[in-house]
């Protein structure tokens, strides 16, 4: 397997060249293989699923060639078809690689993102904060769709620089605002380096009541902070981590979760549609995009993927039936968390876990926020609430 760019035959080692010639067979997309009209021999364009040509290289006993992109290692059929054919690797620079030389900056310290057939979803928390980013694109997901993207999370502190055919006829690098590159056509092939412009720090665990939009005049319809790091902390999350949200309201728990599973997703459901509307609207604010959907638990949750990890702020009174099938979904070792008021509610949920077979612990917060009074201070309680966590055990 051999790494080929843009400039063709021209850009390959003589002995690389020389392979390609003396081969039985040469493999590739309809680009590379156009790169060589006097290859005479037997020449198979990958296209559309890998299965058959895999099945058909596994039988294969004559010399084969296979010309792939840039680093066929780097997001590119390398990884997929070391697995299962016996190969030698021999890498061309990336795409990333030729773009950080146009632009003249090391890139050990960027971060790389590949939106090739991929969803855009996400895409906020994963590069939130961070100071170099190298995007790959498609034609869904272009330069003009990154910019509109990044300026409806807020996130204009970044400058773009955007790599077009490198190493092709129509090469041509330059740099933007997010403005100018939102408004600017380029060719498919291109990578988005975004640079920020000046340092926008990512916020700690723990944001502040406030800082959320909520629904009025019932303001304070939302986890407290205090009771949402305690909670965040018990359902022990990974960066990869699927993670649902049950009674998302403002948002604030799926938030949080997003920015600490900033690799994995986050999904969100909430009955109330006043509520739902500014859980999108705090998404943008805190620089979070995951899925937040309109509906009553547990409908709809067969929408979302399994778990790792469940938080559920209310259940609307069909508790048992949720826990059914909430536990069912749950990933083996996946943890389950509620916040409950009351001790009926407490003692309901407890029978239910127990009878679901979880290993159930609870934790009883009750705590006071100082308050300033004339000159003094006094303490103000806030509202006791039970941190109910439930993990399930290995499927036998």
């Amino acid at each position: 397997m051999i790494g080929i760019g843009d400039n063709g035959a021209e850009g390959l080692l003589p002995q690389y060249v020389e392979w390609i010639h003396e081969c039985d067979v040469l493999v590739g997309g309809e680009r590379h293989l156009q790169f060589f009209p006097e290859f005479k021999k037997e020449k198979r364009v990958i296209k559309g699923g890998l299965a058959a040509l895999t099945a058909e290289l596994q039988q294969e006993t004559r010399k084969v060639v296979i010309l792939v992109s840039g680093d066929p290692l780097f997001y590119g059929l390398g990884g997929v078809l070391a697995k299962k054919l016996p190969l030698e690797i021999y890498p061309y620079p990336s795409s990333v690689q030729l773009a950080f030389s146009k632009l003249q900056e090391s890139w050990q310290d960027a971060y790389i993102v590949s939106l090739h057939g991929r969803s855009i979803k996400g895409l906020a928390q994963r590069i939130d904060g961070r100071k170099k980013i190298a995007i790959l694109t498609d034609e869904t997901n272009s330069p003009q769709t990154i910019a509109t993207y990044l300026k409806r999370f807020g996130m204009t502190e970044y400058e773009a620089f955007v790599a077009e055919n490198l190493q092709g006829e129509n090469e041509r690098c330059r740099s933007f605002t997010l403005d100018e590159m939102e408004q600017t056509s380029f060719y498919p092939l291109n990578v988005v380096i975004l640079k920020q412009r000046k340092v926008v720090e990512r916020a700690s665990l723990g944001i502040p009541d406030d800082a959320f939009l909520q629904r009025k005049p019932d303001k304070g319809l939302i986890t407290k902070k205090e009771i949402r790091v305690l909670s965040l902390q018990e359902l022990e999350l990974k960066e990869s981590s699927i993670v649902w949200d049950i009674g998302t309201c403002t948002g604030s728990v799926a938030i949080e979760a997003a920015k600490i599973a900033r690799e994995g997703a986050v999904y969100a459901i909430e009955k109330n549609e006043g509520d739902l509307d500014n859980c999108l609207k705090n998404q943008c604010i805190h620089r979070t995009d995951f899925t937040a959907v309109l509906g009553k638990a547990p409908d709809r949750l067969d929408e979302f993927p399994d778990p790792h990890a469940i938080f559920i702020g209310g259940n609307g009174g069909n508790m048992e039936h949720l826990l059914q099938i909430c536990i069912s979904r749950l990933q083996p070792k996946g943890r389950l968390v509620m916040n409950i008021a009351t001790i009926e509610n407490l003692a309901e949920a407890l029978q239910h876990l127990k009878a679901l077979g979880c290993d159930v612990s609870i934790l009883q917060a009750q705590m006071s926020k100082s308050k300033p009074i004339l000159h003094l201070t006094r303490f103000e309680p806030l509202n006791p609430i039970y941190i109910v966590t439930a993990k399930k055990g290995k499927e036998k």
